[in-house]
């Protein structure tokens, strides 16, 4: 049994009054411990439920963070003076909803705008479609794929994605304490705001409740991260939703790594405003899903189509490819309509085969 790792679990689940924060640095000896299998099975599982209960701080959550810049993979930096966007959304997937990311990932890459997206298999403890199914389905693989080949596909294509099951293997056992707890850990919430790229990143992660964006901007500000957008959007997503205003915050650069120098523009967006309907997509089979993304790559008109075009609009504009959202939206439609961005789906599938099946994979 690990006397550090057991002192550490001391001092957040001593009880409501003697409870005590970590400071940055023991949040980043615990989670490497965790990571590392240091601490025993039962110290673990104390941790995460303790840490749940107290609430992570934003120092732990850049501790944590820490840790894993120092075990994690990171696809390196890019030729072009522009941020990465890197998108932040649960890895336990969607179950109501029908997501639009791989999309609009396709059509900020066929605008020229790099982007990198993270996640796993199928995971606890929602169990939805993972964004690597869509995109298997899509017939685009990047479960065969070595890290170092995702960085080639990257810088090809502008569009990476790290597969954490396979790219980050430590983190598989953390899941499973997920399944057998039935509850999300903090570790859980950070994989929203984790950037596995070395460069100039712009982190866009999505939210549910309004404490934890808060968090996620004292947190990164004290890494110096200084390019964040948080959305409240459809499911923890940073898609943004249509049947309620979306809440948008853009993080401005603070003058030190202080907490209380950041600066938050807020932003309510409406789609009834642009003129979509206010009904979401619903998820039904993923194959249905399959089939609707694929109607949206032809151009053909449908209520998801509406979702492409809204979320389009937003992340063209934010990225500053357009000045405003409805000039957004009219590009987001135009590159459907032109077969932009299916052909750029067909440039991705080719690239990602070609690097697999070139590349020597040792049984």
């Amino acid at each position: 049994m690990s006397k550090v790792f057991r002192d550490l679990l001391k001092k957040i689940a001593s009880g409501e009054h003697t409870t005590q924060n970590l400071t940055r640095a023991e949040a980043a000896t615990a989670t490497k411990m965790m990571l590392l299998k240091e601490a025993t099975p039962a110290q673990i599982g104390a941790f995460l439920i303790a840490h749940r209960i107290k609430r992570p701080t934003a120092e732990e959550m850049a501790g944590m963070l820490d840790a894993h810049d120092e075990l994690g993979p990171k696809l390196q930096p890019l030729t072009c003076e522009q941020p990465v966007i890197v998108l932040g959304i649960p890895y336990d997937g969607r179950t109501r909803t029908a997501p639009i990311t791989p999309v609009t990932a396709l059509l900020l890459a066929a605008s020229g705008q790099p982007v990198i997206m993270h996640g796993g298999d199928c995971l606890p403890t929602k169990y939805g479609v993972p964004l690597v199914e869509i995109w298997n389905k899509l017939g685009v693989d990047w479960t065969q794929l070595s890290l170092e080949e995702t960085q080639e596909v990257f810088e090809k294509t502008g569009l990476g994605f790290v597969y954490s099951s396979k790219h980050f293997p430590l983190t598989n056992s953390i899941w499973e304490y997920c399944d057998q707890l039935g509850k999300r850990p903090p570790l859980a919430t950070m994989e929203l705001i984790w950037c596995p790229y070395a460069g100039n990143a712009h982190i866009i992660a999505g939210f549910v409740h309004p404490p934890t964006e808060t968090l996620f901007q004292s947190t990164l500000a004290l890494r110096g991260v200084t390019q964040l957008t948080t959305i409240k959007g459809l499911e923890g997503s940073c898609e943004l939703p249509r049947d309620r205003t979306a809440i948008i915050g853009i993080t401005t650069t603070p003058k030190s790594n202080e907490t209380e120098n950041i600066s938050i523009e807020r932003l309510h967006l409406s789609a009834r405003d642009y003129g979509f309907r206010t009904k979401n997509e619903p998820l039904d089979t993923t194959e249905e899903l399959i089939a609707s993304i694929q109607d949206i790559l032809k151009g053909k008109p449908s209520n998801f189509m509406e979702t492409a075009l809204w979320n389009g609009g937003f992340y063209l504009w934010r990225c500053g490819i357009c000045s405003e959202m409805r000039a957004g939206i009219a590009k987001a439609e135009e590159l459907f309509m032109s077969g932009v961005v299916t052909q750029k789906l067909q440039e991705l599938s080719e690239v990602v085969n070609l690097v697999s099946k070139t590349a020597f994979h040792p049984a």
